[in-house]
């Protein structure tokens, strides 16, 4: 070999760039990613995307480091003797087919529960392939992130509009006036509301003129940046919602517009509001009744104005109720499905829109869980109480386990007892992770997808809750490596795995899938193929592979006659326009209209008098974000450590002093559910009466391989709880606003 052939075969593989939707948070910005060989080894935000514009975030900017995490698995494991060992792909699913199937013969479908974390919807086949699964298995027995996140919004959609997916959010770039509540989105980068550099939106309602007004009893970066700053005592955010409502009836200042003639119930909302006077809630709120006129005020005169509350205001007592008032307000003003308040996103891969008229409607409680009788909600039951499902005896217990992306032995209540009843109740788990963590830890079969830059992009959840109708689909960046198998194969092999079907061709599950869509669109008669042959446009699909295919159907069966290869001309995405108003379009409920006092709301708001009354606990937690971090599946990259990134208890400096506390000292956290140490931070950031510990930490558990996170493990602030404090409409988890006691510890 000449010292030319030494050179070129020592040379580097030049660089190269591709296009990534960023997937580990709700705002999906448009990366570049810069890749060397087969490692991407940097990204930066893409300024040509139509959505995000260039922005970027610290964990956007990290997503080499999140791609190659030495912790992630690289292929899977099975239970071998009381210990996790490597196996081959098909040892994996043969384990799963031989211990899944005779349970299920023997027990019934219930008997597996189905555990679906936050990650699932930041993957297309995360959002595609978990649907099939419940739909095979036909089991009740289904826990997700919802129940310790934003069910509550899904609730109150559900009994107004008759979908619990017709969630309105605020027109961030033509707003007037934005009143947010428990939302933080200068470091969730928003929720519910898939926005893009939220902070720079905010800015600009600022800069030309608008008036941002944040309630929150911390003082968040948002709530800095607010014209004005509301520091409520937590929970308590449906009593304020409640008194501005009756203030817009009793000023005479309720002026729904053209919504007037879409509404049932007014005159019933203005009687039941009419004891939640400004005078009456303020001790509660812990806000002046004048103060709160004046918010009522400035959103009736506000030209629009819109409402939005978040995880601060859902994850509470009266979660469901506060996000009712939200829509009610936003319905009293005239600010629904109105440019510059809030509005339905129409995603690309929505179905074409039904022709207005009433609808089937919305039920709650069609059954209820086993041992605590739990009624469901949107199909799922509270994943607070998934540990008493598994090892409370008796007929229809849960013994097998599917959890995919999710990791609630850190995420929700009690996670103790679900440590216990993972380890010593269940006959058989499989999990869906890239990490062993704290629940996987116990899978019989872990199934780990590959790293984000391995597979394509298409956000089908998110899209629904953009603030810009958008379509934007990346492949895949880098190649699979040998060994490594796709997401979207490993979920349509454990779908076979576990319905009788195991050793069938994976693709079968997408032709299923298409078969059965494409069937029932041409018999639909608002449908673009009403009358077509469904084997003719099974035929015309493009894509290389079976979620690619089900994207492109989609599209076709969507609202804006595109096809696959229109978003793959577009590699930085297709603009589809603004939001519009469409509620006809969106209304479901049996009655056609805006059911504005639904029935179990108004059996539930006699509990919200009820709290005018109660004395108010001496001191309350309430969880915070972080921008370098999400939920408990970001803790294990070195680059997102550090800083204000941090598991600290924050103290007020008046609660340090009353209760003898030192900042960077060690503190005792006790509540019903156990008690922690925690380091304390003294901060005038939280209002006295109240300490912040932020959510998804505690990696200190024996068998985690995620080493990162280990060396600064924190604390599960949820073991704080026993998960007896549910909301009832919609049984998610009391997560803020709940009474602690706080000692030092010398």
């Amino acid at each position: 070999m000449s010292g030319h052939d030494e050179a070129t075969a020592t040379r580097p593989a030049p660089s190269r760039t591709a296009l990534r939707v960023c997937p580990l948070c709700e705002a999906t910005c448009g990366l570049t990613l810069t890749i060397e060989g087969t490692r991407v080894t940097g990204a930066r935000g893409d300024r040509d995307d139509v959505f995000s514009k260039g922005f970027i975030c610290p964990k956007g900017a990290s997503f080499a480091e999140v791609d190659a995490d030495p912790d992630r698995l690289t292929g899977p494991l099975v239970r071998e003797g009381g210990a996790l060992r490597a196996a081959t792909w098909d040892e994996a699913f043969d384990l799963v087919a031989a211990r899944m199937r005779p349970l299920i013969e023997e027990y019934g479908p219930h008997s597996v529960g189905v555990v679906l974390g936050n990650p699932n919807v930041h993957t297309m086949a995360g959002a595609l392939y978990p649907p099939v699964l419940l739909s095979m298995l036909r089991t009740r027995s289904l826990f997700t992130a919802s129940t310790v996140d934003q069910m509550p919004k899904h609730v109150s959609s559900g009994l107004l509009f008759g979908d619990p997916l017709a969630i309105a959010v605020p027109d961030l770039d033509r707003t007037d006036h934005l009143l947010l509540l428990g939302a933080n989105p200068l470091e969730s980068n928003g929720s519910l509301c898939t926005a893009p550099d939220f902070p720079g939106k905010l800015k600009a309602l600022r800069r030309r003129g608008g008036t941002l007004v944040v309630v929150d009893p911390r003082r968040t970066r948002t709530a800095k940046l607010a014209d004005r700053h509301v520091a409520i005592r937590p929970g308590t955010d449906a009593l304020l919602l409640a008194a501005l409502a009756q203030v817009l009836f009793e000023e005479k200042l309720a002026d729904p517009g053209v919504l007037a003639e879409h509404l049932d119930g007014l005159d019933e909302v203005r009687e039941a509001v009419r004891d939640f006077t400004p005078e009456a809630v303020a001790a509660a709120c812990d806000v002046p009744a004048d103060e709160i006129r004046l918010l009522a005020r400035g959103l009736a005169a506000a030209p629009t104005a819109a409402v939005y509350g978040r995880v601060g205001s859902s994850t509470v007592e009266f979660g469901t109720l506060a996000n009712w008032l939200v829509d009610v307000l936003n319905v009293l003003t005239g600010n629904l499905d109105r440019p510059g308040g809030v509005l339905f996103p129409l995603s690309a891969t929505a179905p074409a829109p039904r022709p207005a008229g009433p609808g089937k409607g919305f039920a709650l409680g069609r059954w209820t869980s086993r041992a605590g009788g739990h009624p469901e909600a949107k199909g799922e039951l509270p994943l607070a109480a998934l540990a008493e499902e598994i090892d409370t005896p008796g007929e229809g217990r849960v013994r097998a386990l599917i959890a995919i992306a999710a990791n609630p032995v850190l995420s929700a209540p009690d996670g103790l007892r679900l440590d216990r009843a993972l380890s010593e109740h269940l006959d058989f788990m499989v999990s869906v992770d890239p990490y062993l963590n704290e629940t996987s830890r116990h899978a019989d079969v872990v199934l780990p997808p590959p790293p984000p830059s391995r597979s394509a992009h298409f956000d089908f959840a998110f899209n629904a809750f953009a603030v810009r109708n958008q379509a934007r689909f990346t492949p895949a960046a880098v190649p699979l490596e040998d060994g490594r198998m796709d997401e979207s194969e490993i979920h349509a092999r454990l779908i076979l795995a576990v319905s009788g079907m195991h050793g069938a061709d994976p693709s079968a599950v997408d032709d299923l899938v298409i078969e059965r869509a494409l069937t029932k669109a041409v018999a639909t008669p608002h449908s673009p193929v009403h009358g077509d042959d469904p084997a003719r446009l099974a035929a015309a699909l493009t894509g290389t592979s079976g979620p690619q295919r089900r994207l492109d159907m989609m599209l076709r069966l969507g609202p804006y006659d595109l096809v696959l290869d229109d978003l793959l001309a577009h590699p930085h995405g297709v603009d589809l326009g603004p939001l519009r108003p469409r509620l006809t379009q969106v209304l479901k409920t049996r009655s056609g209209k805006i059911e504005l006092l639904p029935a179990p709301v108004a059996a539930d708001l006699p509990r919200l008098r009820r709290a005018l009354e109660t004395r108010p606990a001496a001191l309350v937690l309430v969880g915070r974000r972080h921008l370098r971090s999400n939920n408990s599946w970001m803790h294990n990259i070195a680059t997102l450590t550090g800083g204000s990134n941090r598991c600290t208890l924050q103290v007020h400096p008046h609660d340090a002093a009353r209760l003898g506390l030192t900042d960077g000292a060690d503190a005792r956290v006790t509540a019903e559910g156990g008690a922690l140490v925690v380091p304390v931070e003294v901060t005038d950031a939280v209002r006295a009466g109240v300490v912040s510990l932020p959510h998804g930490w505690g990696h200190d558990r024996e068998g985690v391989r995620m080493a990162v996170a280990a060396a600064a493990p924190g604390v599960n602030v949820n073991q704080l709880l026993d998960g007896s404090r549910l909301d009832p409409l919609s049984g998610t988890a009391v997560l803020n606003g709940f009474p602690v006691d706080v000692t030092p510890i010398s």
